[in-house]
């Protein structure tokens, strides 16, 4: 891949693309000239998300799911060339309060969908690729009412660290992406609690379009400070 805004001929599979940084991340793709593969749990959101792609449709919490993606990309465009992962849950409120059932799924989604994506994809990725997670600017600094939701994202953050450093004998970058707050709707949608009042974050679009150059260039780690 290039240093300029080309990923033409780039095969890209986005876990999460019906999200509001996943679609944002595809859109930015597809201007680009990648070719992708959108997967998400729902047909019906990933039919609604505005760029071109082939759509799975796959639950990724298990690895059989994660290696069915893979698959799904590697058959749909000869290869696979980036996995970008924008999947996750949040949950909220202290953590006497939190139900051992919502703590299970933050891991389960947030932490170990990544490893086991990233595991799939690692022996077909092509030389030169990429492999995106997105921990947050909560793995640098966690925050109280967020304890397990931060754990499960400082936890990737851990990962990407040591992985990175194995997927380099392949020539492989593992980018991790820790974005300040972003107004992707998430925090509307959790899974328990409520949201807490947060400043307005930034534009799902201007992330996007920071993780995306990452990906066309030569970048290994986006800290919140990269965004602006």
């Amino acid at each position: 891949m290039s240093d300029d805004r080309s990923m033409q001929g780039s095969s890209v599979l986005i876990a999460g693309a019906s999200g509001g940084l996943g679609s944002a991340i595809a859109r930015d793709l597809a201007a680009r000239g990648a070719t992708l593969t959108l997967a998400a749990r729902s047909s019906e959101r990933l039919a609604a998300v505005d760029a071109p792609g082939h759509r799975v449709a796959v639950d990724l919490r298990s690895p059989e799911a994660c290696e069915a993606a893979v698959r799904a990309a590697v058959e749909h465009a000869g290869g696979l060339d980036v996995v970008v992962n924008a999947v996750g849950v949040v949950a909220f409120g202290p953590v006497a309060d939190l139900s051992i059932d919502a703590m299970e799924e933050l891991f389960l989604t947030n932490t170990f969908v990544p490893i086991m994506l990233a595991r799939a994809a690692l022996p077909v990725i092509r030389e030169g690729g990429a492999i995106v997670n997105i921990s947050g600017v909560i793995a640098e600094q966690n925050l109280p009412g967020m304890a397990a939701y931060g754990a499960s994202k400082a936890a990737v953050r851990s990962f990407d660290e040591a992985f990175g450093r194995e997927a380099r004998r392949r020539k492989i970058r593992v980018i991790d992406a820790r974005p300040p707050h972003t107004e992707t709707g998430l925090a509307t949608r959790p899974i328990e609690g409520d949201a807490p009042k947060m400043p307005t974050g930034l534009s799902p679009d201007s992330v996007a379009t920071t993780i995306c150059e990452a990906i066309a260039g030569t970048a290994t780690d986006l800290p919140s400070g990269a965004f602006g």
